[in-house]
Order: structure tokens, then C-alpha cells, then sequence
């Protein structure tokens, strides 16, 4: 039996005890489990009775109600909050690009009077919580008239300080022999950036955009300040028209909607997960 774990266990690293590893495995299931299970819960309760969802010995429905699903879809219009939340997820993100890789390549390959200085006023930025900025961006939100409108959810959060920090760790890894050859090809600073810099840092790039995305696709608080009529919502404000205060909340049909809100986050990760596992473990954060 030993001789059989030790083979399971075989080729997990060098120079790792078989045991040590077995343990590491069991640990990181435990792990899986707890973080897993609240994931499994709502699935589960999706496909439940009202009735039935208070009954804690009753996990797996015996009678899955698939018409939850339908049922949740047109209790208020999805299909709207649905575009609302992923195009201006989309168009954040490619706002954020235009503004964080030249930003990203300044600070890390060219020299100016107080480059160092305005990246640390940068970094900064990055310990305000975000809630404080609020204010003043509603102000002027409401002064442009952009209210209830899409420039509204996007315009305030087309550069990230954090962007600007991880593409500039990752821009400082390239070696500048890649740079002076693009300069003798003819390269422009936006010829080096394009050609050099952004393909060479692909799943970095991808590695913050799945974070942008996934962040600004829940986000719930922005959008329910600059927002008031019920097409201009999205998907994290649509899962509130379940909240029922005199007739309770109707718990099966809200953890369907939550399942079918995270469908497009799921997809968007099982299309990035190789370049994002790839892009943390080599964005560099040093130097």
C-alpha cells in the first residue's frame, strides 16, 4: 500500500518527500472543498422549491426544478443587464489599455524629470480606498450631464494604477537588447511598444485584463449611484429585484440568477487560464 502511494505521489518535485507531498495534496482538497462548497451550495439550491431550501438535510434536490432558471431570466430584463455589464466591462478594458501601456513603457524605459517621483504618487493612489473618490467623480459625472448614461459607468475608470504598476514590472524583464535592435529597425517608441513590448508580455496583459474584467463586471456600487432607469442596470444590481421585503426573498430564483451571472466570468477565465497562470508567475514583481 505504501509502495502504491509513493507511485500516486511520484514526480511532484524534486527533491520532495512522497509524504510531504501527499500531505500538500490533501491539504490543497480541503481547501478546494471549503472554497468550492459555497459554489456547490447555490448550484444546488438553484434547482430547488422554495419550500425546500430552508431544509439543510436536503443538499441534492430529488426533483431538480429547471424552470428556476427561466423563471429568474424574466423576473426583469437579464438580456439588459447582461449587454450592460459585459460591454462596459469591454470598453473599461480597452480604455485601461490605451492608458496603462504607454504609461507602463515611460516609467519603465525612458527618462524624464521625476519619473520616479510620479510613479510613487501613482503607487499611492493605489492604498485611497476607491469609495473616497467617489464623490468628486459623481460631482462631475452630474455637471457633464453623462448621469444614467454609458460614459458614466466607463470614463472614471479608464486608467488603473495598478496596470500601470504590474505592466511596468513586466517591461523591466525585457531585455534592452530587444529595444536598441527595434530603435536600429526604424522602430518609433510606439513601433517598439507595439511590436517588442506588447507581444512579448501577452499573458501579462491577459492577466490584467481578466482581473479588470471580472472586477468591473460585479461591480455594484458605482453603477448604483450613476444609474436610474432599469435598462441602464447591470447584472450585480438586477440580482436585487429578488429581495422581496414582504414576501421574502425568493432564494431559489436569486441563486439561479447568480449562477447565470457568472456564466460569462466562468467562460472568460477557461479561455485565459493558461496565459493567467502563466502571467502571474512571470509578470516579475521586482526590481
Amino acid at each position: 500500500m505504501f509502495t502504491s502511494l509513493r507511485r500516486s505521489v511520484r514526480g511532484i518535485g524534486d527533491g520532495v518527500a512522497p509524504l510531504t507531498a501527499l500531505a500538500a495534496y490533501l491539504l490543497l482538497g480541503m481547501v478546494a472543498v471549503v472554497i468550492g462548497f459555497p459554489f456547490f451550495w447555490m448550484v444546488m439550491t438553484s434547482l430547488k422549491k422554495l419550500a425546500d431550501v430552508y431544509v439543510l438535510a436536503q443538499v441534492v434536490p430529488p426533483d431538480p426544478q429547471w424552470i428556476n432558471y427561466l423563471n429568474a431570466w424574466n423576473k426583469a430584463p437579464f438580456n439588459w443587464y447582461l449587454f450592460n455589464s459585459t460591454f462596459t466591462a469591454i470598453a473599461i478594458l480597452a480604455g485601461q489599455y490605451m492608458t496603462i501601456i504607454p504609461a507602463a513603457y515611460a516609467f519603465s524605459r525612458l527618462s524624464f524629470p521625476g519619473r520616479d517621483l510620479l510613479f510613487v504618487l501613482i503607487l499611492t493612489t493605489m492604498m485611497v480606498p476607491i469609495q473616497v473618490t467617489f464623490i468628486p467623480a459623481f460631482v462631475t459625472i452630474s455637471r457633464l450631464g453623462w448621469k444614467d448614461s454609458y460614459p458614466a459607468l466607463i470614463v472614471p475608470f479608464l486608467t488603473s494604477a495598478f496596470g500601470i504598476f504590474l505592466l511596468r514590472q513586466a517591461f523591466k524583464q525585457i531585455h534592452q537588447d530587444f529595444m536598441d535592435a527595434a530603435r536600429l529597425d526604424g522602430c518609433t517608441h510606439l513601433g517598439v511598444m507595439r511590436h517588442v513590448l506588447v507581444p512579448l508580455n501577452v499573458p501579462t496583459l491577459i492577466t490584467f485584463g481578466l482581473f479588470s474584467f471580472v472586477y468591473h463586471f460585479n461591480d455594484l456600487f458605482w453603477p448604483l449611484i450613476v444609474t436610474d432607469s432599469q435598462l441602464m442596470r447591470t447584472m450585480p444590481m438586477g440580482l436585487s429585484s429578488f429581495i422581496e421585503f414582504e414576501g421574502g426573498t425568493r432564494w431559489h430564483e436569486l441563486m439561479a440568477a447568480s449562477v447565470f451571472s457568472m456564466a460569462p466570468l466562468i467562460i472568460v477565465f477557461l479561455f485565459a487560464q493558461r496565459s493567467f497562470i502563466k502571467g502571474i508567475a512571470s509578470s516579475g514583481l521586482k526590481g
